[in-house]
């Protein structure tokens, strides 16, 4: 099968290529899937596990992505729930191989049914941002309805899903970024906006929960417009940031059916737009992880046409 490949740490993209790779067995409640969209996330090539496995040993060459839609071809011993010829959609384990390949062996737990009128590329759009979104608002973050929550980045990826989530689920959102940044986010559906650049953050009225995806500086200064006993969620590590008798939680997500199954539902409803910027073929993969600009939204890889 066609795969994209890296085998060097060292030398980033430039050790990333278009490669013939065996194609995966299924193991014990596993399934193989047939590929045929897969969201890309521009810093894989950080991550520890795109290079070891759990017991930190070399697990080169290896395939990146974790983020695909497309259609069972195998079930594996005692898999159940999946069926073969079944539209499906979800994330993979960050220590194996991954979607940017025609055919991934994937926990069949770790995806959810794709309805037949969704397309592909939207449903690989919705997957790590998706998830995210919901885990930190709703799980760590225990957002309930009537409820201030400021969403940091609310025109990128992960955080134009969370100002949706945010808005359906009753909450008053406000979200931020930069300038160019304001009309995106509230056309996503918030209510306020904050320039980072310009704007004072501290001026901010207090809220019941920060959603955060910079980290740093800015987290750290976020601590300080959450009423006292409210949380600071974040996905950009650990942080000494803590807002006055309340709590900071910094989470890796995970992958959850039901949660995919409920997202899926919004979209299908028209209550959550994806935000795609860029769609790429497979043969394209390696430039796509270069691009010449800055692309607004999720990038895209279509594995089959």
């Amino acid at each position: 099968m066609k795969a994209i490949v890296v085998t060097d740490q060292a030398a980033g993209t430039a050790g990333m290529k278009l490669a013939e790779r065996p194609e995966p067995q299924a193991a014990i409640n596993d399934v193989i899937v047939q590929v045929h969209a897969s969201a890309m996330t521009g810093d894989e090539l950080s991550w520890p596990s795109t290079w070891t496995d759990r017991h930190d040993r070399d697990r080169t060459p290896s395939i990146p992505g974790h983020e695909l839609a497309g259609v069972v071809t195998a079930l594996g011993y005692g898999t159940t729930g999946l069926s073969v010829g079944q539209r499906v959609f979800g994330l993979t384990d960050w220590y194996r191989d991954g979607t940017l390949a025609e055919y991934v062996v994937v926990e069949a737990r770790n995806l959810a049914p794709l309805p037949g009128d969704v397309d592909f590329t939207v449903g690989s759009a919705v997957v790590m941002p998706g998830l995210t979104a919901w885990q930190g608002l709703f799980e760590h973050g225990r957002l309930r309805a009537g409820q201030r929550v400021l969403i940091h980045g609310a025109a990128g990826i992960v955080g134009s899903m969370a100002v949706q989530l945010a808005r359906e689920a009753g909450a008053y959102v406000i979200g931020t970024g930069r300038a160019t940044h304001r009309q995106t986010a509230l056309t996503f559906g918030a209510q306020e906006f904050v320039d980072l650049d310009s704007d004072t953050l501290e001026n901010t009225a207090q809220v019941d929960l920060v959603f955060d995806v910079f980290g740093g500086d800015i987290a750290k200064r976020s601590a300080g417009v959450i009423r006292t006993g409210g949380t600071l969620v974040t996905v950009a590590g650990p942080t000494e940031a803590r807002p006055d008798g309340g709590l900071t939680i910094d989470f890796v997500v995970v992958p959850d059916r039901a949660q995919l199954s409920e997202l899926i539902r919004r979209v299908r409803d028209g209550r959550l737009r994806t935000n795609i910027g860029h769609v790429s073929p497979l043969e394209d993969a390696v430039a796509a992880f270069n691009p010449t600009e800055r692309v607004k939204g999720k990038t895209i890889i279509r594995v089959r046409p």
